[in-house]
């Protein structure tokens, strides 16, 4: 018999004014973006003496790298055929559809535009940048839940979670709520270490920890995850374990790199 079990039944939309919805997805979308940046100018711009233009400028490239990369990312990696039945479907981001993948290449893209303009080095801004991206995870995570998406596999587990506005009955494992958390810990972690170190930190060293932890995270979750895609089941390793393994040896190569170069 399962015990405590949880029934979760919560609408997607805040609120409807007919032509305009506005949905919890959103909601967090824009809070991990307006998060981030108040944390990146109190933490880091300030604390290093940095003018707010050249953040104004680094949160445009951010914003508009996650937003394409994440969307196309999810369009090309998941469900290409869907998408070309129907092509202005992709510009509905607030329904959900965003890659997690896709979001980290876009980043890496938009970055390496910036700093040709900004004079700072590409591992510079990646390891501040990555801080409230792990943030911005947590708060995307949370946006899967509120859409009742991107869960896990039956459960007898206490927590586990029915998701009544997807057709389920029966618990399955909180994913998203997996995720989430251990994306909220690595935000406060990256942080703590940025404090204390930020003048005597390698670049690079950031970057590679947040690569190795998140994705690798990423990896061993998607284990008691359900497919998000019809193809993905009869494949040993899914999709989102599949793209997770480059970004986990990068980390692992960034971190060798930046130990040999202290030496």
């Amino acid at each position: 018999m399962i015990l405590n079990q949880i029934t979760w039944d919560i609408s997607p939309i805040i609120f409807d004014l007919g032509s305009l919805q506005i949905r919890w997805y959103g909601l967090f979308f824009a809070l991990a973006f307006y998060l981030g940046y108040l944390i990146l100018e109190k933490q880091v711009f300030k604390r290093e003496g940095l003018p707010v233009g050249l953040l104004d400028q680094l949160a445009t490239f951010v914003v508009i790298g996650t937003v394409i990369g994440a969307r196309l990312g999810h369009v090309f990696f998941y469900e290409p055929a869907s998408y070309l039945k129907d092509p202005l479907s992709i510009l509905k981001i607030w329904e959900g559809g965003l890659a997690s993948h896709g979001a980290a290449i876009g980043i890496l893209l938009a970055l390496w535009l910036f700093v040709r303009k900004s004079g700072k080095s590409y591992l510079w801004t990646l390891d501040r940048v990555v801080i409230v991206v792990a943030l911005g995870g947590f708060f995307i995570r949370m946006g899967n839940l509120m859409n009742s998406e991107i869960y896990g596999h039956f459960t007898s587990l206490p927590w586990g979670f029915i998701f009544l506005r997807d057709g389920e009955t029966e618990p399955r494992h909180p994913t998203q709520i997996y995720e989430a958390l251990t994306y909220l810990l690595l935000f406060f972690g990256l942080l703590a270490y940025y404090r204390k170190n930020y003048k005597i930190m390698k670049e690079g060293t950031i970057f590679g920890v947040f690569m190795i932890i998140l994705f690798g995270v990423r990896f061993l979750i998607e284990f008691v995850k359900e497919p998000q895609v019809t193809f993905e089941q009869t494949m040993a390793l899914n999709m989102g374990q599949l793209l997770s393994i480059p970004f986990i040896l990068a980390g692992v190569f960034l971190l060798f790199y930046v130990r040999r170069k202290k030496k």
